[in-house]
């Protein structure tokens, strides 16, 4: 009798140790997915970091090209303030001014084609 109690307490803890065993497994496995899914998916993970950088790039180029513009416009500012030739190309063309003597031809743009008029003409 003592020796099958023996046995069966050495067989208990082998189970109760190999039941723990397992059971930590899994819970650092769940763990590891679980991390891993914040990783990839969550709220700063990784997607989330390919879009805010994409939009960065985007916003990046956006500045750059304003910062031209605006580079521009004050180079323009500048030559209206001291040349009084950029002064008259000005009031020339936004104005329509003319000196005495000279006369403005307004040309009137093209009207746009509508699809009709597009067809007809490849047909001729």
């Amino acid at each position: 009798m003592g020796l099958q109690l023996t046995t069966w307490i050495k067989g208990s803890w082998e189970w109760l140790y190999r039941s723990r065993r397992k059971l930590a497994t899994g819970a650092v496995a769940v763990l590891a997915i679980q991390l891993a899914w914040h990783v990839i998916f969550g709220a700063n993970g990784a997607l989330v970091y390919h879009e805010k950088r994409s939009e960065y790039r985007k916003l990046q180029q956006e500045t750059d090209q304003l910062q031209l513009e605006n580079q521009k416009l004050q180079e323009h500012i500048q030559s209206l303030k001291s040349d009084p030739k950029a002064i008259e190309k000005e009031a020339r063309e936004q104005l329509k001014y003319a000196r005495p003597g000279e006369v403005v031809y307004t040309v009137p743009a093209p009207a746009p084609q509508t699809a009709l008029a597009t067809a007809t003409a490849k047909k001729q």
